[in-house]
């Protein structure tokens, strides 16, 4: 499988992750949203950015309990429960987001 941004080919797997992650850029989040009916806001690149920040520094996507807390940590309690991710990502905060992130499917995540 494969998606189109910004006149390139990006590979996917069979649930639309990237293969190569470091060919991610924003681009790539915008088409997969887009598929997914969503348009981002600056509260989805927020979730996005810090994900992948998350991602550089442990190299593991988090699963959706870890995620809620870490962004409740770094970006406020009002943003760090799964009532306000979910209403972001409404096909599951970890898993959405972290494909839109250009990260692998988080541990756990089926």
């Amino acid at each position: 499988m494969a998606i189109e941004a910004n006149g390139k080919t990006f590979e996917t797997d069979e649930e639309g992750y990237l293969v190569n992650l470091s060919e991610w850029e924003p681009a790539v989040a915008e088409v997969m949203a887009k598929e997914d009916d969503l348009e981002l806001t600056d509260e989805h690149w927020d979730i996005i950015n810090f994900l992948r920040e998350y991602y550089e520094e442990y190299q593991i996507a988090p699963a959706v309990r870890v995620l809620t807390k870490a962004v409740g940590k770094k970006l406020g309690k009002e943003k760090g429960n799964s009532k306000y991710l979910y209403a972001l990502f409404p096909y599951g905060p970890g898993k959405q987001a972290c494909r839109f992130a250009g990260l692998p499917k988080p541990t756990g995540c089926i």
